[in-house]
């Protein structure tokens, strides 16, 4: 009986090589390679992204440091705008310390130019983002730093505008293919990068 079943797993086992050994000659000879799961490409943006614990607010934030968004002549720069410099800060405000939950977001807005009178009034502080041709009214941003650098060759005026606002429109942002912010008379259009950068943002997220 012991000669029966030592027999008998011997030809399973000897049909197992032979199967495999087939295998592996028709992998070779078709050139291709078993499948493998996907990863992710790293995101080459060149934004730096930080996480940190605030005490003093008690929440940990996921932020985008400043990154450039344009300078120059821009769509809608017209006038005093368009030699205007704009860049932006945004982050991701999580209660306690976790990153589980975002309770929500956060962007700032520099604008630089060498015309003081290209500021932003009060009334021309409403912020709009059409994210793939969807229009998204976030509210009126809050004044945050107003001030001037100057030189023997120019003046620069600097305005810092900020405002806060759902994650589930940041997440809108995130995932659009194209992004267009209007500010009172300053329209221009979100880099590539920037875009990237706040997925890459929303990626340090745990859900």
């Amino acid at each position: 009986m012991k000669a029966i079943i030592a027999t008998f797993y011997g030809c399973v086992l000897l049909l197992c090589l032979t199967a495999g050994g087939l295998a592996q000659t028709k992998t070779a000879a078709t050139g291709n390679t078993p499948a493998r799961p996907l990863t992710p490409l790293p995101v080459n943006h060149g934004g730096k992204i930080e996480l940190k614990y605030d005490g003093f607010s008690r929440e940990t934030i996921v932020k985008l440091k400043q990154m450039n968004v344009t300078c120059g002549a821009t769509k809608g720069m017209q006038g005093a705008f368009k030699s205007a410099c704009i860049s932006l800060v945004a982050s991701l405000h999580c209660p306690g310390q976790q990153i589980d939950y975002v309770r929500y977001a956060k962007l700032q807005l520099l604008f630089e130019t060498k015309d003081w009178e290209a500021r932003h009034p009060l009334g021309e502080r409403d912020l709009i983002v059409i994210a793939d041709g969807e229009r998204l009214k976030l509210g009126t941003m809050q004044l945050n730093t107003q001030g001037g650098e100057s030189g023997f060759i120019d003046d620069k005026a600097t305005e810092v505008l900020e405002i806060s606002f759902p994650y589930q429109i940041f997440l809108k942002i995130a995932r659009a293919g194209t992004v267009e912010m209007v500010v009172g008379k300053s329209v221009f259009l979100l880099r590539d990068k920037n875009i990237a950068a706040f997925r890459d943002m929303n990626n340090r997220i745990k859900f």
